[in-house]
């Protein structure tokens, strides 16, 4: 069942919105090499409890830290560490997330230690098209528009690079639980699947490799992996379709947030 969120409801989760915000902007800044991922855990929580806000992720079904913190091969829902220590060239996906007043928030970035240069020049690429897809989705989170509007927008850009599209973790609602109805694959058939509309709050979150699109879980029972050790990268914004237009709830201070009257980035 899609709960749809009220105008307050709504100005409530992008409360929980900026602050997963400016968790990733601190983080972005703070990264460097020689850090451990516990380092950027730490970080993150001191961060969303001074804002009065809690993590979304801690306690989560058992989830032990803030972040979700996922090096090269690893997709989603790595655990922090104390021995995980990222060294220049390693890609790290980092996902946060927090709850203002009941309502969570919810975004997900892919940086790469030392920047740019510091990898071959198509892992850059799969992390800045991997970007580049998650806007790309957003800006047909319309009004009318269906899932699989998003899902093809996505896939299209996976698809002119040859990347792999993971399809056994996709996108989500989200509200007062984390994860709510519908679901939100990166993947579909424009005109196809479920119609948005108003009060529909979603997190649309792209994830891809440079391989194949197959995972394996580690034993640890969370951590996600690409089967073949590719390299893979992930980003996510929450996003709310409003009277105003659609609104980019977690976006941070270089990313539009009013899609209505902004053009859709270029990373």
């Amino acid at each position: 069942m899609i709960i749809k969120k009220s105008r307050d409801e709504i100005a409530r989760m992008a409360r929980a919105g900026a602050v997963v915000a400016k968790v990733h902007e601190e983080l972005m800044a703070a990264l460097e090499p020689g850090m451990t991922t516990l380092d950027l855990d730490r970080i993150a929580e001191k961060i969303v409890t001074a804002e009065g806000a809690v993590p979304s992720f801690k306690g989560y079904r058992g989830f032990p830290a803030t972040l979700c913190t996922s090096k090269n091969h690893e997709i989603v829902h790595g655990i922090p560490s104390k021995d995980v220590v990222l060294e220049e060239g390693d890609v790290i996906s980092i996902d946060a997330g927090a709850i203002v007043d009941g309502f969570h928030g919810d975004s997900a970035t892919t940086l790469i230690v030392g920047g740019e240069q510091a990898v071959d020049p198509a892992v850059a690429a799969l992390v800045r098209e991997t970007r580049n897809a998650l806007w790309r989705g957003l800006g047909q989170v319309r009004d009318g528009n269906r899932l699989g509007d998003v899902g093809a927008a996505i896939e299209a850009v996976a698809d002119e690079h040859g990347y792999g599209v993971v399809r056994e973790y996709v996108g989500h609602g989200i509200g007062r639980a984390l994860h709510e109805d519908p679901s939100v694959p990166n993947y579909g058939q424009p005109g196809r699947g479920m119609k948005l509309t108003r009060g529909w709050v979603i997190a649309v979150e792209p994830m891809f490799n440079l391989g194949t699109e197959e995972t394996e879980t580690l034993d640890d029972g969370w951590t996600v992996v690409t089967a073949d050790g590719a390299v893979s990268a992930h980003w996510e914004h929450t996003i709310a379709v409003t009277a105003d237009g659609p609104v980019v709830l977690t976006a941070r201070s270089d990313e539009p947030s009013n899609l209505l009257e902004a053009a859709i980035p270029t990373w």
